[in-house]
């Protein structure tokens, strides 16, 4: 009788771990780089970026906003930067300015149309991600907030070799059990290449009704949570929907710049004093 042989993927976290020849740190005049990581898809990751470097410019700290999905970028959209470019000054990239505490620098601004894709293999976005890092003219940087594509790709894998100062990563998720399982697998890699994880963040964590006030859990609710605990990381807080979310990436403005007060501004607000807390301890 034949039996049948289970066979599984491993991962190869221990060749990550221990692999020799990896490629030197950029050298990049930052304190504090934060990579923003999802398990999946659709859980408003890039959303999330914005708003933390909005909010941590807001808070005085001068911020860069790396923009690394490379084959999606949607940061410019969100920021109301979609008809800019990036520009060149004494063989430096030049970041795209939002405000004077906030750098900008994404693959859209180097298409030609919105409409352009990018097919590209492994080692042209490992040069790519070099060049955004070591060869643009970023102003001294308190944090470099890293807004990467889902999964644990070439863009994220490559990024966390060669970024220097590396606080630590972000994982956003929504409540679904889908996006959590999911998620648990970037928690496993940010531990796998030596990464603290700074939290789990739970997007779309309930809608409040505009009219009413009541709380729907749309989406399920304690997902994030419920991760962050089994896999022995800290929870930095849930974001609840807000119709004024959708409506500024849409429009193109961070919501915590023009809308306060909010349960969701709230959150952000509380997310982004937790964070602080962690990495600059008083």
């Amino acid at each position: 009788m034949n039996r049948r042989k289970s066979y599984y993927f491993s991962g190869n976290s221990d060749a990550i771990k221990t692999r020799k020849n990896l490629p030197d740190r950029a050298k990049t005049d930052v304190r504090h780089v934060i990579l923003v990581l999802s398990g999946k898809g659709g859980v408003g990751k890039s959303t999330v970026s914005v708003n933390i470097a909005s909010a941590l410019a807001i808070k005085g700290k001068q911020v860069g906003l790396l923009d690394l999905d490379i084959h999606g970028p949607n940061v410019p959209k969100m920021l109301g930067l979609e008809d800019h470019q990036l520009l060149s000054e004494n063989n430096k990239i030049v970041p795209v300015r939002v405000s004077e505490k906030l750098q900008v620098v994404s693959m859209a601004f180097l298409l030609p149309h919105r409409n352009s894709p990018v097919i590209w293999r492994g080692p042209m976005k490992l040069n790519a991600i070099r060049q955004f890092l070591e060869d643009t003219a970023w102003d001294p940087l308190d944090y470099l907030i890293v807004d990467l594509p889902p999964g644990t790709g070439d863009e994220a894998l490559t990024i966390a070799q060669i970024a220097p100062n590396i606080a630590g990563t972000i994982i956003v998720t929504s409540p679904q059990a889908v996006s959590t399982l999911d998620s648990s697998k970037a928690i496993t890699f940010s531990r796998d290449l030596g990464m603290d994880v700074l939290g789990v963040i739970e997007n779309m964590s309930g809608y409040i009704c505009p009219s009413c006030g009541e709380v729907v859990d749309i989406f399920g609710k304690g997902g994030g949570e419920q991760i962050a605990r089994e896999m022995g990381v800290p929870y930095l807080g849930g974001i609840p929907l807000d119709i004024e979310i959708r409506r500024s990436g849409d429009e193109g403005w961070a919501f915590v710049r023009k809308v306060q007060e909010s349960p969701a501004w709230k959150s952000i607000d509380t997310i982004i004093d937790t964070l602080l807390s962690r990495i600059e301890p008083t």
